[in-house]
C-alpha cells in the first residue's frame, strides 16, 4: 500500500469516525439553535429534524429512560420509517442518539411501531438484561419481528429468524396486524403480547420471546370503532381509594384512528381483569362505557400513548403530540412532530366506575424558573390578568382553584399582542370543558385544525381545580386532579405570553392561583 493510499485511508477513517459520532454530541452543540426555531417546543421532546410520530419501545434500565419513536430521516412526512432513539435520566432532558432499528433490505420493509423489554433472566438466549424490541415489519402483509441489544440500547441486531409472529396470507386475515406491546405476566410466568388487529386486540403468550401462542381476542363489540385500532397496551394498576390500595385492576389502552372524541386520532381505555389469557371488562365499567369509549385525553393532540416497561414505582406514559387529520401538514421546520409531557397514570374509583387519572411527572418541577406569582381569594366578575411584567413568559405552568366556576363557568385566555388567542374554559350549562383554537394563528394548512374541542367534567366538586402547561405550540390541561385531560396544538405568529381569566357569568373566586415559569430543556 503506497504512502498516498495510507494517508487517504487514514483521512477517510478520521472523517468516518467524526461523521458517525453519536447524535447526542451534535445535539448538545446545536441545541440553542434548535430552540430558537419558530414553534419549536421548549420543554417537550422533539427530534432535531424531519418527521416523527408514535413513541415506541419505551423502557427503563440502569437509570436511563429510553424513548424510541417512529422517525423518517429524510422527509417531513411518514415515508421511510425507522426507530429514532433518545435517552433521558429524568424524563425531561433528552439526548437524541443515532437510529436504533432501520430498514436494511431484510425483506420486512419499513419499521413500524412496537415495544421493548429488558430480558432479565435471559429467556430469549440473547444474554441477561438484553433489550429485546418488538416491531411490525412489512412483507406484503404486516409481520411481528424482533431485534435485540446487549449494550443498553446503543446498537441493535435483528433476529435471524424473523418474523416471530407471521401474518398468514389468506382472505380472513386483516392487513392491519401490528404494534406489538409486550409485558411480563408474573402470575403465569409468561410474556404477554397485545397486538392490534384492525378492530380488536389479540393476546399472545410466550415463555421465551421467540415462540408465541395466540390466547384470545377482545374488543370487536365494545368501545369506539370509527377507525382502525392501533398501539394497544395492557398493564395492572392499584385502585386508589379502594381496598386500602390493595385492590388492583387491569387497564387496556387502545389507540384509534380516526374516531377520537373531537375528531381524528385518540386513546381509549378499558378496565377489567386479565388471567394471562383473557381480558374481561368490569361490569360497572362496561355499564358506564359509552358507545364511543372512555378517553385518556379528550384533546386532539395526544395519540399512540403507551407506557414505559420496567419503571419500578409508577406507570408512566407519553404520547405523540399530533393528530393524523393534519399531522403531515403542520407548518414547522425543520422538524415535524413532538411528544407530550410524560405523565403518571393512576386508577381511581368514582361513582361511574374506575377512571384513569393522568398527571405530569414530578420531574417537571426541576425546570421551573424562579419567576413565580401567587394570587389568593381574588373575585373575578369580568376579567383578571394573571401575567404581569415580573412573570411574563411564553412557557409556564398555571394552577388554579376556582370557587363558583361550576355554576358560573370561566375562560382562560392565552394570547399575544397580535390578537391571536387560545381559549380554555368551562361551560356551566353543558358541564363541559373546552379548548377553542379558532383564533390561535396559522391554521390554513388544514380545515380540520381550527375548532372548539370539548371534554366532560368527571368530578362533582364545587371547586374546579385546573393545571395547565403552556409551551410555544401546545397547551396541556389537567382538570380535577387529572380526571379530565386535554392536549391541543397551536401555531401563533408570535408566542403567547399573556394570560387572563374571565368569568363566564356571575362571579368566580380564585381561591388560589400559582403561575410558574418553565425553562427550556437545553
Amino acid at each position: 500500500m503506497s504512502q498516498k493510499l495510507v494517508v487517504t485511508f487514514l483521512g477517510l477513517a478520521i472523517l468516518f469516525m467524526v461523521s458517525c459520532s453519536p447524535c447526542v454530541l451534535m445535539a448538545q452543540t446545536k441545541s440553542k439553535e434548535w430552540y430558537n426555531e419558530k414553534h419549536r417546543p421548549q420543554f417537550h421532546f422533539s427530534p432535531e429534524k424531519n418527521w416523527m410520530n408514535d413513541p415506541n419501545g419505551l423502557l427503563y434500565f440502569d437509570g436511563e429512560y429510553h424513548l424510541f419513536f417512529q422517525h423518517d430521516s429524510y422527509e417531513k412526512v411518514f415515508t421511510n420509517m425507522s426507530w429514532g432513539h433518545a435517552i433521558s435520566n429524568d424524563l425531561i432532558h433528552w439526548k437524541e442518539y443515532p437510529k436504533a432499528i432501520i430498514p436494511d433490505g431484510d425483506g420486512f420493509g419499513l419499521i413500524f411501531s412496537g415495544s421493548a423489554v429488558v430480558d432479565k433472566n435471559n429467556t430469549a438466549g440473547f444474554g441477561n438484561n438484553a433489550f429485546v424490541a418488538f416491531y411490525t415489519g412489512t412483507e406484503l402483509q404486516q409481520q411481528q419481528c424482533i431485534a435485540y441489544s446487549t449494550d443498553k440500547g446503543r446498537n441493535w441486531i435483528k433476529y435471524k429468524n424473523n418474523p416471530v409472529i407471521r401474518n398468514e396470507k389468506d382472505d380472513s386475515t386483516p392487513a392491519d396486524f401490528r404494534d406489538p406491546k409486550v409485558m411480563w405476566h408474573e402470575e403465569t410466568k409468561k410474556w404477554i403480547m397485545s397486538l392490534a388487529v384492525k378492530d380488536h386486540v389479540e393476546f399472545w403468550s410466550s415463555h421465551n420471546l421467540l415462540e408465541w401462542k395466540k390466547e384470545s381476542e377482545f374488543g370487536q363489540a365494545v368501545g369506539g370503532h370509527s377507525g382502525v385500532w392501533e398501539c394497544p397496551d395492557l398493564f395492572e394498576l392499584p385502585v386508589e381509594g379502594e381496598g386500602n390500595g390493595k385492590s388492583k385492576r387491569w387497564v387496556l389502552l387502545v389507540n384509534i384512528n380516526p374516531g377520537g372524541p373531537n375528531g381524528g386520532s385518540a386513546t381509549q381505555y378499558f378496565v377489567g381483569d386479565f388471567d394471562g389469557k383473557h381480558f374481561v371488562m368490569d361490569e360497572k365499567f362496561e355499564h358506564h362505557l359509552s358507545a364511543e369509549g372512555q378517553w385518556v385525553d379528550y384533546g386532539t393532540d395526544n395519540y399512540a400513548g403507551v407506557t414505559w416497561f420496567n419503571v419500578p414505582d409508577r406507570k408512566i406514559t407519553i404520547g405523540w403530540m399530533n393528530n393524523w387529520n393534519y399531522g403531515m401538514k403542520a407548518q414547522t421546520y425543520p422538524w415535524r412532530g413532538a411528544m407530550t409531557i410524560p405523565r403518571t397514570l393512576k386508577l381511581v374509583q368514582t361513582d361511574k366506575g374506575h377512571r384513569i387519572v393522568s398527571w405530569p411527572v414530578a420531574e417537571l418541577e426541576s425546570i421551573y424558573t424562579t419567576q413565580q406569582k401567587v394570587f389568593n381569594n381574588k373575585k373575578v366578575s369580568s376579567s383578571f390578568e394573571l401575567t404581569n411584567a415580573a412573570t411574563k413568559t411564553s412557557t409556564y405552568e398555571v394552577t388554579l382553584e376556582l370557587e363558583g366556576a361550576d355554576q358560573n363557568g370561566f375562560i382562560l385566555e392565552i394570547s399575544n399582542d397580535l390578537d391571536q388567542k387560545v381559549l380554555i374554559g368551562f361551560s356551566p350549562e353543558e358541564k363541559r370543558f373546552f379548548i377553542d383554537r379558532t383564533q390561535s394563528g396559522r391554521s390554513d394548512f388544514s380545515s380540520d385544525f381550527p375548532g372548539k374541542h370539548y371534554a366532560p367534567r368527571l368530578s362533582n366538586s364545587a371547586v374546579i381545580q385546573l393545571r395547565m402547561l403552556v409551551d410555544h405550540s401546545s397547551v396541556e390541561v389537567f382538570a380535577d386532579g387529572g380526571l379530565t385531560v386535554m392536549t391541543d396544538l397551536f401555531y401563533p405568529d408570535k408566542v403567547f405570553s399573556k394570560l387572563s381569566l374571565k368569568s363566564w357569568k356571575g362571579e368566580t373566586v380564585i381561591k388560589k392561583a400559582t403561575l410558574k415559569g418553565i425553562k427550556k430543556i437545553w
